[in-house]
């Protein structure tokens, strides 16, 4: 019996590795329009896309990022302005792919822009600090995505969506995680009403990398700030030892966080080119190995082994 389910077990396994071989044709010819082009996952993403001699249209927030990225890319690559905060910002956007793909539609839309700070613990935020963040990792992600989904339906091609385990797993306050939740709603949602049109919706779910938008200067002067403007009583509650563990735990996660972007980047290249991508992709051992396996776990596991590992207020230890 263990015979045959071992053979069914390789049969499905050697299924799944020859669909996910297969390639789509003509990629030279699909557009591919990214976010949050400036660094990071994006970047990494327009110029691996960019050496396979795909078309990519590159959204930067910042002149100086487009500058830069077009002089490390080919002819091809295009770039655009892009504040996904800004619906008249997206709008043109928008009317710019328009004008390059005409009636051929944009085959691959990769919602990639996003930022982790402010981020701290609950009580120390304000609404306008999760507000930040949800605008532009959530609002903006949908907002980019409503304008441009009648081209990708035109040309029946894929909505990449960049979440995060922090999508399953809320491990800190501060508005990326609500914001990774509602990336994973509504491309859930989307993803099928969009199946009947023939558009494929992927969600990317990273672990814990190394990028220039959550670097670790960044996000202690996040912790630091927060801090500063809280009252006598909150900071009481909490204390000064609490905060110095607190940027130091920050500190030792930052340094456990891979560096090879292309981990997250690869899974994106496969969605946008195999004729049969996957609906999640995890990316990252963290992610593979920790996050996704506790996910599933009882709710009683996941919080208490999240206490071993999380710093407590000194008056509460």
């Amino acid at each position: 019996m263990w015979f045959y389910l071992a053979a069914l077990l390789g049969l499905y396994l050697l299924r799944r590795w020859y669909r996910e071989k297969q390639t789509v044709s003509n990629l030279t010819e699909k557009y591919v329009f990214i976010t949050g082009c400036d660094s990071g996952f994006g970047n990494l993403l327009a110029r691996q896309l960019d050496a396979r001699g795909l078309p990519v249209l590159a959204a930067c927030l910042t002149q100086q990022g487009a500058e830069k990225l077009k002089e490390a890319t080919s002819q091809r690559l295009q770039t655009t302005l892009l504040d996904v905060c800004s619906t008249e910002s997206v709008v043109k956007a928008a009317e710019w792919v328009k004008s390059i793909v005409g009636d051929k539609g944009l085959w691959g839309l990769v919602n990639n822009a996003g930022i982790s700070v402010p981020t701290a613990p609950n009580e120390w935020l304000t609404k306008g600090d999760f507000q930040k963040v949800l605008d532009i990792n959530l609002l903006g992600l949908i907002d980019v995505t409503i304008h441009m989904l009648p081209l990708v339906r035109k040309a029946k091609g894929r909505i990449i969506n960049i979440s995060s385990v922090m999508g399953r797993i809320a491990f800190f306050g501060g508005g990326y995680c609500p914001s990774k939740y509602g990336v994973q709603a509504f491309s859930d949602s989307l993803r099928r009403e969009m199946s009947c049109f023939g558009v494929k919706v992927c969600i990317i779910e990273p672990g814990y990398f190394q990028t220039m938008i959550t670097n670790e200067k960044l996000i202690l002067d996040n912790f630091h700030g927060s801090w500063e403007r809280l009252p006598k009583e909150t900071k009481q509650a909490y204390s000064e030892a609490y905060l110095q563990k607190l940027l130091k735990e920050t500190r030792e996660i930052q340094h456990r966080c891979s560096s090879n972007l292309s981990l997250v980047t690869n899974c994106m290249v496969h969605a946008l080119t195999a004729e049969h991508p996957r609906t999640r992709y995890s990316a990252g051992w963290d992610a593979k190995l920790i996050f996704l396996p506790m996910s599933y776990i009882p709710t009683g596991l996941t919080d208490w082994f999240f206490a071993l590992s999380y710093p407590k207020p000194i008056h509460v230890e």
